[in-house]
């Protein structure tokens, strides 16, 4: 069986590929608790779209199973042995700026447009079709394999550990979500939240009324938006338009009622790097805090610009870096701030040997000596796996078979599915070269890149699993 053409078995397949990948973009799969069920509690869009892939695996013939609408999987083979390939079909929000329809699956310059084009639709799909094609060729396994579908990647996690409660873990796998060619060393995830404490607040002098930046923890803000109530508005509306046209940013401002409104535009991306988009809420903080605001104000713009400038918690007194996988990341998502209070969430990437317990302390101590309170939203410690595990041999060896490139390890900021796995790697979609457009506007995913990920993952698939 060496000598099957997996490309020629995709291209083959590119016509419904393509079909099945838009009715899964089409879904807007995001988050909504407040929808939800028993049969669906993260909301009915994403069950629908858990549903739409669970039934096309039925129709290929693969078992299919919903795991109480947390997560399901699709399988094929048999065996002891059990490989897992883990992805997930929720999305962040589409949010603003979208020059197509981000739940319209456009094709157009060779690429697909959509919110989860690249992470993680277009991606599960190529490996939905790396399954099919075993499948539909009756290709001999000693293994089994299984495609496990997670509905809560983008917030808390919920489906993967409701999952694993459930249902068996994987011997080794991957998680089609990240980059090529593999990624060994994902860095820790520390979610928090600073809150203001109660306390009399002085309503003497400029104040800031209100103050809203962010959606998502693990998403660079692209919009915010600050109300101020004082005098000398008209002069720091005049600041601001400086400030603004100097920074290269875009923005809006005016004055009604006898309140200032400011608002400031960005560039979203992932909150495992900050540094390449730019941070709306923190661009407005930066110029706020060189006025001085009364109360609660002041305090919530004071722990704002301990995150202003600078991506790698050096002002935060956390910082850290390890060869294996680079610095600490510091993400603030989400800002906000009205007249009951405020409470500022910062997603931290931090290196696969550092401790975090040094971090919780450090940031504990700075929410204390500052009035603020601390709570800790989740730990999700890093993954590494070692380069000579056979799994990452092999997935090394089928890489440079197709691409011709070497199969280098490298280490992401990004949480994937694989961390949820005893042994577990995130390898693709998002080839050497291509931009990284996951959590940004007009996302997209090149049909040539999905075609050629279905590819790989077929033959990565049958060299562990046969």
């Amino acid at each position: 069986m060496s000598n099957i053409n997996w490309t020629e078995e995709v291209e083959k397949r590119k016509e419904q590929l393509m079909e099945d990948t838009k009715g899964l973009l089409i879904i807007p799969s995001i988050l909504d608790e407040t929808k939800g069920t028993k049969e669906a509690p993260f909301g009915p869009e994403i069950h629908q779209a858990l549903m739409y892939l669970l039934d096309l695996g039925k129709e290929t013939g693969m078992s299919a199973k919903d795991v109480d609408g947390y997560a399901g999987h699709l399988e094929i083979g048999s065996g002891e042995e059990l490989v897992g390939i883990l992805c997930h079909v929720d999305v962040v929000p589409a949010g603003e700026g979208w020059t197509v329809d981000p739940f319209g699956a456009e094709i157009k310059d060779g690429k697909i447009f959509a919110r989860g084009a690249i992470d993680d639709k277009g991606p599960t799909m190529a490996a939905f079709y790396a399954m099919k094609i075993i499948q539909e060729l009756n290709l001999p396994l000693s293994k089994r394999v299984r495609m496990i579908i997670g509905c809560d990647e983008e917030s808390n996690w919920q489906c993967v550990r409701h999952y694993f409660k459930n249902e068996e873990m994987p011997d080794f796998g991957f998680a089609p979500d990240a980059d090529f060619p593999i990624i060994n060393a994902e860095k820790g995830i520390f979610d928090v939240e600073f809150t203001l404490s109660e306390g009399s607040a002085n309503r003497d002098g400029l104040q800031l009324t209100l103050f809203e930046s962010g959606q998502r923890l693990n998403m660079v803000p692209d919009r915010a938006v600050a109300k101020i109530n004082g005098t000398d508005l008209e002069n720091i509306e005049k600041a601001f338009a400086s400030y603004a046209e100097n920074k290269g940013i875009q923005y809006n401002s005016f004055i009604e009622n006898g309140e200032l409104t400011l608002k400031t535009e960005g560039k979203s991306a992932h909150g495992s790097t900050p540094e390449i988009g730019i941070n709306a809420g923190l661009e407005l903080a930066e110029f706020l805090n060189g006025y001085a605001f009364a109360g609660h104000g002041k305090a919530f713009l004071s722990l704002l610009e301990a995150v202003t400038g600078e991506h790698t918690g050096n002002k935060l007194g956390i910082a850290a870096e390890d060869e294996a996988s680079g610095k600490l990341t510091v993400n603030a998502g989400v800002m906000k701030f009205n007249s009951e209070g405020g409470k500022i969430g910062m997603n931290i990437r931090y290196p696969v040997t550092h401790n975090s317990e040094q971090i919780e302390e450090t940031l504990f101590k700075r929410a204390k000596d500052h009035s603020w309170d601390l709570r800790i939203i989740e730990n999700n410690p890093p993954n590494y796996v070692d380069d000579k595990h056979p799994l990452i041999n092999t997935l090394q060896k089928v890489y440079e078979e197709q691409t011709g490139e070497k199969g280098e390890l490298i280490a992401i900021g990004g949480g994937t599915y694989a961390r949820s796995l005893n042994t577990g790697v995130a390898f693709g979609a998002l080839f050497p070269g291509r931009e990284d457009v996951a959590h940004q506007k007009d996302e997209y995913m090149y049909i040539e890149d999905l075609l050629r990920a279905s590819a790989i993952y077929a033959q990565a698939i049958y060299e562990l699993a046969k």
